[in-house]
C-alpha cells in the first residue's frame, strides 16, 4: 500500500511538471515529464496504471504531438517485458486507440497491430488476425521503409491465403510491383531535401530485399496453385531461380529448376510457355539435371511423344517432387501431364498433315476414335489450334479456308517472285554472254 501511496504521489508531482510544460510549449520538458511518468510505473509494476497514465496523457488539453510519439515509442518497449498474456494484450490495444487516427504514430500503430495480429494467430484465430491487418494501408505511409512496407504487404497476403481468401490476396498482392525487388538499394540513398519526409530505418527483424522476394514468390506459387495456373507458378519459379543466393547454391538451385521444368511440360502451349520453354534450354546448369533437358527436348522437337514410355521413364522423377522444395506439383498433375503431351501430339500431326483421317489420327495418338474426337474439339474449342472434322467422310481438314482477298494476295506475291527470279535470271544470262565475249576477243 506504501508502495502504491508513493507511486501515486510521485505520479501526481510529474502530471503537474508536465502541465507547467505543456502550457509554456516546451517540447524537451513535456516528453522529458510523459516518459518519466511510464518509467515510474513500469519500474513499479503497475501494469493497469501505466495503461490509464497513457490514455490520460495523451487526452490532456493541447497534448504536443513530440510528446504522444515519445510516449508510444517508450511503452512498446514494454510490451515485451508484460508478466502475462493479457496485460500484454491490453497495454497493445491502449496504445492501438491512443495512436488511431494520429498520423504522427501510422508507423508505430502498424507495428502494434502487427503484433496483436501475431498473438490472435498463435491463438488459432487466423480471420481475426487478418482482419486486424487490412484495417492499415501502409502503401501510403512516406516515413516508413520500403523493406517494412513490402513485408507488412505480404503478412497481408499471407494471412489471406491461411484463410483461403484469394480475392482479397490477389488485390493485396498487386499493391507490390516485381520491379521494386531488382532495385539497387545502395542507388536510392538520396540526400534529403528541406521539406521532404525522413524515412526511417526498417527494424532489425525484416529481412533484406532478396529474402522479401522470394517470400513474394513463394506467396504467388501458393496463390497460383490454387487455380492451377502453372505456367504463372512456373514463371514465378524462375524468379526465384534468378535471386544470385539461390544461383550460388547448387542445393537450393536444382529443386527449383526441376520445378521450373516440370511446370513448363505441364503449362498449355502459347507463345510465352513456348518462349520460357527456349530460354530454359539454354540455361548451363540443365545440363547436370540431364533426364529434365531430355523431356524439354522432345517438346521441341516436332515428333509425335509416346505417352506410356514418357511415363515410364519420369514416373519416379514425377513421385519424387513430393519429398522436395514446393512439395507436390498437384492433385491433377498427372492428368494434366497427358493432357499435354496429347496437346503436342495432335499440334506436330497438323504441322505435317493438312488433310487427315480420323483413324489415322487415332492410331497416331494411340486413341480410339473417339477420344482422338475429343481431344481436338476441345483444342479447337479453346483456340489452340484451326480444324475440321467432316464427320460422314471421317476426315479431318487443318487448313485454314481462304477468302477471295488473301487467294489474290497469295497470288499477288507468287506473281512477284516469279518476276524477280526471271528478272535475276535474265540478269545472269546476259552478265555470261558479256564474258565469253570479251574471252572470244582476246
Amino acid at each position: 500500500m506504501e508502495n502504491t501511496g508513493n507511486l501515486d504521489a510521485a505520479i501526481e508531482q510529474l502530471l503537474n511538471v508536465e502541465k507547467q510544460m505543456r502550457l509554456e510549449g516546451d517540447v524537451a520538458g513535456t516528453k522529458k515529464a510523459a516518459t518519466d511518468i511510464l518509467q515510474l510505473c513500469f519500474e513499479g509494476r503497475a501494469w493497469k496504471t501505466l495503461n490509464d497514465q497513457i490514455v490520460l496523457l495523451s487526452k490532456r488539453r493541447g497534448q504536443l504531438k513530440q510528446a504522444v510519439t515519445a510516449m508510444v515509442q517508450q511503452a512498446m518497449q514494454y510490451i515485451d517485458e508484460t508478466p502475462d498474456l493479457e496485460t500484454r494484450i491490453e497495454l497493445i490495444k491502449t496504445l492501438n486507440n491512443v495512436s488511431a487516427g494520429k498520423i504522427y504514430v501510422e508507423i508505430e500503430r502498424a507495428r502494434l497491430v502487427k503484433k496483436l495480429s501475431k498473438i490472435k494467430e498463435e491463438q488459432g484465430l487466423i480471420a481475426e488476425a487478418a482482419d486486424l491487418m487490412q484495417e492499415i494501408a501502409v502503401e501510403t505511409f512516406g516515413a516508413m521503409a520500403k523493406t517494412e512496407k513490402i513485408a507488412f504487404i505480404l503478412e497481408q497476403v499471407r494471412l489471406c491465403l491461411d484463410r483461403q481468401d484469394y480475392v482479397r490476396a490477389q488485390i493485396l498482392s498487386r499493391k507490390i510491383s516485381p520491379r521494386v525487388f531488382d532495385a539497387d538499394p545502395s542507388k536510392e540513398k538520396k540526400k534529403t531535401k528541406e521539406g521532404d519526409t525522413v524515412v526511417e530505418e526498417a527494424p532489425a527483424d525484416i529481412p533484406s530485399l532478396l529474402e522479401l522476394k522470394r517470400i513474394y514468390y513463394e506467396l504467388m506459387i501458393r496463390y497460383y496453385s490454387h487455380n492451377n495456373d502453372y505456367l504463372e507458378i512456373c514463371r514465378c519459379y524462375k524468379a526465384i531461380h534468378d535471386i544470385p543466393s539461390v544461383k550460388e547454391d547448387s542445393a537450393q538451385w536444382i529443386p527449383v529448376l526441376r520445378k521450373i521444368c516440370w511446370y513448363l511440360v505441364l503449362a498449355p502451349h502459347d507463345p510465352m510457355q513456348s518462349s520460357l520453354l527456349n530460354s530454359t534450354l539454354e540455361d548451363k546448369n540443365l545440363s547436370e539435371l540431364s533426364n529434365f533437358k531430355l523431356l524439354l527436348k522432345q517438346l521441341v522437337t516436332m515428333e509425335v511423344i509416346q505417352w506410356t514410355s514418357l511415363w515410364n521413364t519420369y514416373k519416379d522423377e514425377f513421385e519424387n517432387e513430393k519429398t522436395l522444395l514446393g512439395g507436390s506439383l498437384g492433385d491433377n498433375a498427372a492428368e494434366d501431364l497427358k493432357e499435354r503431351i496429347i496437346e503436342h501430339n495432335i499440334l506436330v500431326v497438323s504441322k505435317y498433315y493438312s488433310r487427315i483421317t480420323l483413324k489415322r489420327l487415332a492410331e497416331l495418338l494411340c486413341f480410339s476414335i473417339q477420344e482422338a474426337e475429343k481431344h481436338l474439339s476441345d483444342m479447337v474449342v479453346s483456340k489452340a489450334l484451326v480444324a475440321k472434322i467432316d464427320r460422314p467422310m471421317g476426315i479431318v481438314c487443318f487448313q485454314t479456308a481462304k477468302d477471295s482477298n488473301d487467294i489474290l494476295n497469295s497470288w499477288s506475291t507468287n506473281l512477284e517472285i516469279l518476276l524477280d527470279l526471271v528478272e535475276k535470271s535474265c540478269h545472269l544470262i546476259h552478265k555470261e554472254t558479256m564474258v565469253h565475249k570479251t574471252a572470244l576477243k582476246v
